[in-house]
């Protein structure tokens, strides 16, 4: 008979070699194929469900139109915009995937962060960006931002996006991108025509001002352009065709436009 303490050892041996397989193997992760999954590479930078990272550059993607989502991931892919993480990103993927990646993140319904820009800025430069913003300027052939990014400014379905809820690093960075060629869009490329035509200082108050706004209670985008005149040729945008046929102002409508009273027995 073998002493005890030779048995023993005998089977703490054996167990362990029993059981050391299933102590370093790994159960697998069951992951459900979907997009909110495929997208987490995404998120890495543009924060949790797109709702923007924590640094102040990269922007949010949850809740802005599809194509607007859309033609910025052609744009890296076809090099108008230039950021090579981004490009090596979406290069592999074909253009009908990149529409699936866009359309997900605008059905995200997600709440906005309060504004935080606290930059230094006097408070007649931060009246000359609303006026910008809201008015335009007319002695240097500018519409005013709410002429295309709708009243509310949260953007028009389905190309425009909203300027609202965006960090001031951000929106300086992509005013400076368009002035200086680094981002562009489909020609005729309307923003980089705008910017060209407001100075530095000018492009600073309106940044200032947006990134200050709250959010209205309806974040959506617009569904449809605001009544207004049409842009000149020279401010068409390739990336928004809807923005050259903006509807007339109700007031402006031709007469067989106008309502007629309802007829008795008709809805």
């Amino acid at each position: 008979m073998r002493p005890w303490p030779v048995v023993w050892a005998a089977l703490v041996v054996t167990a362990s070699s029993l059981a050391s397989p299933w102590a370093t193997a790994q159960t697998p992760v069951r992951v459900i194929d979907s997009m909110a999954e495929r997208t987490r590479a995404c998120t890495a930078c543009h924060g949790d469900q797109g709702r923007a990272g924590p640094d102040g550059y990269y922007p949010r993607l949850a809740g802005k139109p599809a194509g607007y989502l859309h033609n910025q991931l052609r744009n890296f892919a076809q090099g108008r915009r230039h950021y090579e993480l981004m490009a090596r990103l979406v290069d592999p993927l074909s253009d009908a995937y990149l529409g699936e990646m866009a359309q997900y993140f605008a059905d995200l319904k997600l709440p906005y962060p309060s504004p935080t820009a606290n930059n230094t800025i006097a408070p007649e430069r931060l009246a000359k960006g609303q006026q910008l913003v809201t008015q335009g300027d007319a002695a240097r052939g500018l519409p005013a931002c709410t002429q295309c990014h709708g009243v509310r400014l949260t953007g028009v379905q389905p190309n425009v996006p909203g300027l609202l809820g965006l960090p001031l690093d951000y929106l300086n960075a992509q005013l400076g991108a368009w002035q200086t060629g680094q981002r562009r869009a489909h020609a005729p490329d309307c923003m980089a025509e705008v910017v060209k035509r407001i100075p530095a200082p000018d492009l600073i108050a309106v940044s200032s001002w947006l990134a200050r706004q709250p959010l209205p209670a309806d974040t959506h985008p617009a569904e449809r352009v605001p009544p207004g005149p049409a842009l000149p040729e020279d401010l068409r945008c390739g990336s928004a065709p809807e923005l050259s046929t903006p509807l007339a102002a109700p007031s402006a409508l031709p007469p067989q436009h106008a309502a007629k009273p309802a007829q008795k027995g008709q809805p």
